[in-house]
């Protein structure tokens, strides 16, 4: 392999790993790091995100290398939206969780008349080894939708950089292994301070509330910068 091949892919993977820890990226799986309890569940949360991204990246980033075309302005900022929206959604669902209610039928006698007695648990979809499960998916979904985001600006890297098709497949998968291990190592980072406060409820509750309202803020300001600051909403009515 050339030299100057070997340095574009050493710079791809730097990429790569700055890509990994950029706002929009931390803040989303940050809400799925939340919901662990153990350190290892966060850093596979971090390691399903770099997955879900970089197999969306190759897939899109493939086929406009392929038609040799970048992805138009409108449909990359409308991708870009659809983050924003993701954002939200995350926020949203860590400020105010769903429950899941079982309700028990208890029946016994008093002086020989049988009665019935109805009551309810909450279970709260974080329950331990069900959402550990969840969260992995939920990982793979965030990365597969921030992949679709970020493929307008690879695909622009990619075609400056090599010179075939077969390059530009290594230089993705190569970024993408970059991404990978940046999210891996950001999402273990971000998991020790609720690790730790795994036990106590209250302070877990207040850093798992904490993050839905940034993540829910940021992402209407990443909606509201997308549509009015940079026009999206304009190119949408044209």
């Amino acid at each position: 392999m050339e030299a100057s091949l070997l340095s574009v892919l050493a710079v791809a993977f730097v990429l790569g790993i700055k890509h990994a820890i950029e706002p929009d990226h931390v803040i989303a799986v940050s809400t799925v790091a939340t919901q662990t309890k153990r350190l290892w569940n966060a850093s596979l949360a971090g390691l399903f995100w770099g997955i879900g991204h970089t197999a969306t990246l190759f897939v899109v980033g493939m086929v406009f290398l392929l038609v040799k075309n970048g992805i138009p302005e409108k449909v990359s900022m409308s991708l870009e939206f659809l983050v924003g929206i993701m954002l939200v959604y995350l926020g949203i669902t860590s400020l105010f969780p769903y429950k899941k209610r079982k309700i028990h039928v208890h029946e016994h006698e008093h002086d020989g008349v049988p009665h019935k007695h109805f009551h309810s648990h909450e279970q709260s979809e974080s329950h331990d080894h069900q959402h550990e499960r969840v969260s992995y998916w939920k990982s793979l979904l965030i990365g597969l939708v921030h992949g679709l985001a970020g493929s307008a600006a690879l695909v622009l890297w990619t075609m400056a950089a090599v010179n075939s098709v077969w390059e530009g497949a290594l230089y993705i998968l190569v970024f993408g292994a970059g991404t990978i291990i940046g999210m891996l190592l950001t999402t273990t980072i971000i998991g020790i301070p609720f690790v730790i406060s795994a036990k106590n409820i209250e302070i877990s509750r207040v850093l798992t509330k904490m993050t839905g309202g940034i993540s829910a803020a940021f992402g209407l300001y990443y909606m509201y910068n997308l549509g009015y600051t940079e026009g999206l909403f304009r190119l949408w009515m044209q």
